[in-house]
């Protein structure tokens, strides 16, 4: 089978003009054609120079398999989600580097229903691409321009009453990707179903040129561009997007950024009082907060591993209503177990406006109960013999170890994971405790004291 290194685990990724070129995005639409026996494929693009270039060829490649095309143009990923099902399309293909440095592009695939494809499938595409095979067409297949844009919105909206919420000010960070021209329309859906809202709009206009900066609210680097302008504009609520929408990522009133794990906790509260006794799936790499308020809100709390594929597959065999991820991905079973970035800020307006309490309030009990260390990066020259030394040294004194995704041992008071990064030569640890930060850092002092002889470099937060 061909190898080609831009086919990452999940998706595709790689620099434009040398690993994504026009002749690669017109085999991959035949390589993608074939493989699925698809009559029709959804596509779309995120903002990028090189992405209308790269979706066009796309299409062509898709047509001279005689695969009809359904394009949504400028779109989120989750609308190509939402669009592949919609359409009942046999797949559906975004162009897109989310955020990536700007000289990237990529594409995200699924298949019928907004399915992840199968590895073995994503890897049959992917040699079928390196060989050049494609599939034989009497006639090329159609080419539409579509919008489903109201019936995505109307799904969106489907998680919250809109006129039972608050009046709050939300501050909205797009980042100059495309989530603008979305955030638009939910809010206009929004205010047409008599939601009292009100919505301050920043680095809105999508923007190839990303003239604030690549749009990755995760690096701590990035934050300030929400935090501040939320705090400034006296918001409720901050939320930030990447470039393609599918993470979110959430700031308090004071423009504090929310850590991931007590974002999941919260959104887990607002689903199960829509949905009661469900049950909620959580990565494994921070735990013990999101568990006990879950079973506190009467749910029932499903570890899993990390990475959209597997989440989602273990929410379809569990039937689980949320799951998210510290990486704020979460994936909701009425949006096809796909995840979003535009419903977690609709959720959290809504548990906001129910509870009567700030994120910052909703949250302080919570750090206060379990604090964490936020997530810590070591790289290694040997990951398997440094996760083998902390089991080794550490190991016998836990009360409970558990591989479901990395190393994960159980104390009494605390908790740590250790873990692979999926893409990079790195080890990330997570410590949590019960009510004593200090005892936090102390045992990531002790991790990282074990993991120094492993180290080929010095560990970076």
């Amino acid at each position: 089978m061909g190898r080609l290194k831009c086919f990452k685990a999940y998706d595709i990724r790689g620099q434009v003009g040398e690993d994504l070129t026009e002749a690669f995005a017109y085999g991959l639409g035949r390589a993608a054609a074939a493989e699925l026996s698809a009559a029709q494929v959804v596509i779309g693009r995120d903002v990028r120079a090189s992405s209308p270039a790269l979706s066009e060829a796309l299409a062509r490649g898709l047509q001279s398999a005689g695969c009809g095309v359904l394009d949504l143009g400028l779109c989120g990923t989750e609308e190509v989600y939402f669009a592949t099902d919609h359409y009942r399309a046999q797949g559906g293909i975004i162009v897109t580097a989310s955020h990536n440095p700007i000289g990237d592009n990529g594409f995200k695939l699924v298949g019928a229903g907004a399915a992840p494809l199968p590895e073995a499938q994503f890897r049959a595409i992917e040699a079928r691409l390196a060989e050049g095979t494609g599939r034989a067409a009497s006639a090329p297949g159609s080419y539409r321009a579509v919008d489903c844009r109201a019936a995505y919105v109307a799904r969106v909206l489907s998680f919250v009453e809109p006129a039972t919420l608050a009046p709050l000010h939300l501050f909205a960070n797009g980042g100059h990707g495309a989530a603008g021209p979305t955030l638009d329309a939910v809010v206009a859906g929004l205010e047409a179903q008599g939601a009292p809202l009100r919505v301050t709009r920043g680095h809105h206009a999508p923007d190839p040129a990303f003239p604030a900066g690549i749009p990755n609210p995760m690096l701590p680097e990035n934050q300030p561009l929400t935090g501040a302008p939320t705090r400034a504009a006296g918001a409720d609520l901050g939320v930030a997007w990447d470039g393609d929408f599918d993470r979110c990522f959430f700031f308090d009133h004071t423009g504090a950024f929310v850590p991931g794990e007590y974002v999941v906790a919260v959104l887990a509260q607002a689903m199960l009082a829509r949905t009661p006794r469900a049950r909620i799936v959580h990565d494994a790499r921070v735990a013990w907060n999101t568990q006990r308020v879950v079973r506190t809100a009467g749910g029932v709390p499903v570890m899993g591993q990390t990475g959209h594929a597997l989440m989602k597959a273990l929410m379809r065999a569990q039937g689980a209503v949320y799951g998210g991820e510290l990486s704020a991905h979460h994936y909701f079973r009425d949006f096809m177990y796909c995840d979003s970035g535009m419903i977690p800020w609709l959720l959290m307006l809504a548990q906001i406006s129910a509870s009567g309490q700030s994120l910052q309030q909703s949250c302080a009990e919570m750090r206060a109960r379990h604090p964490s260390s936020g997530e810590i990066n070591f790289r290694v020259a040997d990951a398997d013999r440094a996760v083998a030394e902390v089991l080794a040294r550490l190991g016998p004194d836990a009360v409970g170890i558990d591989q479901t995704d990395g190393l994960s041992l159980s104390f009494a008071e605390w908790r740590a994971n250790l873990r692979r990064s999926n893409t990079e030569a790195l080890l990330r640890l997570n410590v949590e405790a019960r009510d004593d930060a200090d005892l936090v850092a102390a045992q990531v002092a002790r991790i990282t004291e074990i993991l120094r002889p492993f180290a080929a470099q010095d560990a970076a937060q």
